[in-house]
Order: structure tokens, then C-alpha cells, then sequence
């Protein structure tokens, strides 16, 4: 057929509506097959919406409109396609923008140079990522331009001089965050315990390692990745922090996926790394580090927010000193770490300077007793503080 329709793909089931929230294109430009053309967010997600095939597209909703599963949002007819593949292109012709590739566009969002003005040196023209970089390498730092008129929904419109307000429609994965706090808050019996933890052993472990573990790795060794096997840890030790209540059934878990809570433009999302019990040091890194990449691109998938048992949300690196995180339902606790500080301690009769933590463990009062939560959490302090028990397993 030479007009296709571009409707709205299935996100799951309990996804019914989103926010077609940007166009990538502008309406009546020229698209390529598989080229992202809008962004749509719903109450769990964000993700892209690709052209399914080349073609001149025309849209049938405007940016910002809350849109249905299934819903018509353009048409691409294919009969006006102007794009062409390889041998019609002259050899020094440039690619044009709407085939470029992800990298290719990342870093002309970057940089503010078009891929339409370098010339590529791709297979039949095409503008790779090196072209790019060798082209930004060249090029003088640009001023930022603005975004095309189409590509921004109406709400986020910025506030006149001297308004006292502005006003903007929630997004669904802002009213869906909300919506979760709200009924955890009336449906849990929620409390939080608190410690505090010596990071000094940690720090002087990365640092001595670090270089090492880079080398090897690929990725620098963080916090978290010793936080992750402490809590695998203190599961184990404890395991009643491991089950969820499903009616009136306590449903405990045997398998070790940990939630990694990940801030993003949108909102909080929590990726899931799933075996803990079963990767290393630098796997966790590098689940965590990819898991909250496509997070904050727009890139995670439903799948990799499913089927977490316990959650871990670092407020410390905004500069938290302390908070009650929520539970992320339908998990029983949740561990909040903060920002490290020296402070005195007394240790062995004597007053010294120390890079300390707090650690806030909020859980469900209806599933785990104090005794547990305090234990837990005294448990994750001795790993920390003794990174050894972590290879261990004491």
C-alpha cells in the first residue's frame, strides 16, 4: 500500500494510554525505514516509535496529545519517498538526516552539527560516527540551538516574562509515580531503621584496585556493586526481607533480583539486575551502568523494571545526608544510602575522623518485625565495613 498508517504498538497489558510527548521529524518531512520518528511516555516507560517504512510522513496528532494503544498518530506515504540508497548518491554527497544511526544522532544532538552538512564515508554515502567525530573535532563549539518547533509538546511552552506561574500537564509516568507513593503509603504499615557505616575500608579497597579493576573491566569500580553483594548477603542471613504479600499469602523469594533505583528526566525508574546472588563485582557494575543508561535515553524496556525483590536508591549522590525512602511494591524494604561524610567517631576509646554513611532501610511492618529489619541492616554494615566477608560469603 502506498500510505501507511503509524499507530501506537502494544506496551503490555496494563498499558492502555501514553503521551505522545515529542515528534522527532516535523510534519511533511521525509523519513527513512526505522528511523525514530516520536516519543511516547506512559506510566511505566518512556520509548521511541520508528518509521516502518521510507516515506514522506504527515501527522494525525500534535505533540502533547494523550494518545490510545492502537491509535492512528500519522500516515507515511511511500509513493513520495525521496530518499535513495547507495549507488544514486554521488560519492561526496552527504547522508541525509533521516537515515542516520543512533550515534550518529546523539552526537549531532551534542554538538549541533547536522549530519546532512558532513560528508560520509559509509557504505554508499552514509555519515558513520567517525565522520562525526571528525567533524566535531574541526568544528568550533556551536551555540545551542533551539529544537524544532514540532518536537516540542504545547505544555512545556517556557514561562513569559513576569508570569507568576506556568502550568503543565503531569506526564503518565509522573501521575503513575505518584499514584504508587500514594497507595503504598495507605496500604503498607511502613517503617524505617537506621545505622550508620565506616566506608573506610571500601574506599581504600577501590583505591587500591581501581586502576586493576579498570584494566580489566573496562568499567571503574563503584559503591554499589559492594552494596548490591551486601544486601544479596543480608537476604540470605535474613530472609524473611525476601517475600511479598499477594492477598493473603506471604510469598518468599529464592532468587537474588536487585532494583536499582535510577533518576531520569521523567521521573524515578528502577531497573532490575537480575542472579546478584550470581555475578561478580564487575557485572554489577556494568548491568548497573547500562541498566541506567537506557533509562535515562528513554531506552528501558517493561521487562527490565519487572520481578525486582529488594530496591536500593542512593540519595547520596545529590548530597542527601538522610531519608525515609518508599518500599517499591510489591517488595517488603527498600535501602537508602547517603552521602559520605567525614565525621568523628569514637573508636577504641579515642576520637577519630572517618568517612561515615547512613543507611535508612525502610520496610513493610506487616512482614518483617523489627528484630529482622535491624538485623538486616546490621548485616549490611558489617559487609561494608569488612569488604572481606563479601568474598567470603560470612
Amino acid at each position: 500500500m502506498p500510505v501507511i498508517e503509524v499507530k501506537i504498538p502494544p506496551m503490555g497489558e496494563s498499558i492502555t494510554t501514553g503521551l505522545l510527548s515529542r515528534w522527532h521529524v516535523t510534519d511533511g518531512d521525509s523519513v527513512g525505514k526505522d528511523q525514530p520518528i516520536y516519543e511516547l511516555e506512559t506510566d511505566k516507560i518512556t520509548s521511541e516509535g520508528t518509521a516502518e517504512a521510507a516515506g514522506r510522513i504527515t501527522f494525525k496528532v500534535a505533540a502533547g496529545a494523550e494518545v490510545k494503544i492502537g491509535q492512528v498518530v500519522a500516515s507515511i506515504d511511500t509513493d513520495a519517498s525521496p530518499v535513495q540508497a547507495g549507488p544514486q548518491r554521488s560519492e561526496a554527497a552527504p547522508q541525509p538526516a533521516a537515515v542516520a544511526s543512533p550515534a550518529v544522532r546523539r552526537i549531532a544532538s551534542e554538538t549541533g552539527i547536522e549530519p546532512a552538512s558532513v560528508t560520509g564515508t559509509g557504505k554508499g554515502g552514509r555519515v558513520t560516527k567517525g565522520d562525526m567525530l571528525a567533524a566535531s573535532s574541526k568544528a568550533p563549539a556551536p551555540s545551542p540551538a533551539p529544537a524544532p518547533q514540532a518536537a516540542q509538546p504545547p505544555a512545556a511552552a517556557q514561562p513569559t516574562a513576569g508570569a507568576r506561574q506556568t502550568r503543565r500537564k503531569m506526564s503518565p509516568l509522573r501521575q503513575r509515580i505518584a499514584e504508587r507513593l500514594v497507595t503504598v503509603q495507605h496500604a503498607a504499615a511502613l517503617l524505617t531503621t537506621f545505622n550508620e557505616v565506616d566506608m573506610s575500608a571500601v574506599i581504600a579497597l577501590r583505591a587500591k584496585y581501581q586502576d586493576d579493576f579498570v584494566k580489566k573491566n573496562g568499567i571503574k569500580l563503584g559503591f554499589m556493586s559492594f552494596f548490591t553483594k551486601a544486601v544479596v548477603g543480608a537476604l540470605k542471613e535474613v530472609p524473611s526481607i525476601n517475600t511479598q504479600i499477594d492477598g493473603d499469602t506471604i510469598v518468599e523469594n529464592h532468587f537474588y533480583d536487585i532494583g536499582v533505583a535510577v533518576s531520569t528526566e521523567k521521573g524515578l525508574m528502577v531497573p532490575v539486575v537480575r542472579g546478584c546472588d550470581r555475578l561478580g563485582m564487575a557485572d554489577i557494575e556494568k548491568a548497573i551502568a547500562d541498566a541506567a543508561k537506557r533509562a535515562r535515553e528513554g531506552k528501558i524496556k517493561l521487562e527490565d523494571l519487572d520481578g525486582g525483590v529488594f530496591t536500593i536508591t542512593n540519595g547520596g549522590i545529590f548530597g542527601s545526608m538522610l531519608s525515609t525512602p518508599i518500599i517499591n511494591p510489591p517488595q517488603s524494604a527498600i535501602l537508602g544510602l547517603h552521602s559520605i561524610t567525614e565525621r568523628p567517631v569514637a573508636i577504641a576509646g579515642q576520637v577519630v575522623i572517618r568517612p561515615m554513611m547512613y543507611l535508612a532501610l525502610t520496610y513493610d511492618h506487616r512482614l518483617v518485625d523489627g528484630r529482622e529489619a535491624v538485623t538486616f541492616l546490621v548485616k549490611v554494615k558489617q559487609a561494608i565495613e569488612d569488604p572481606a566477608r563479601l568474598l567470603l560469603g560470612v
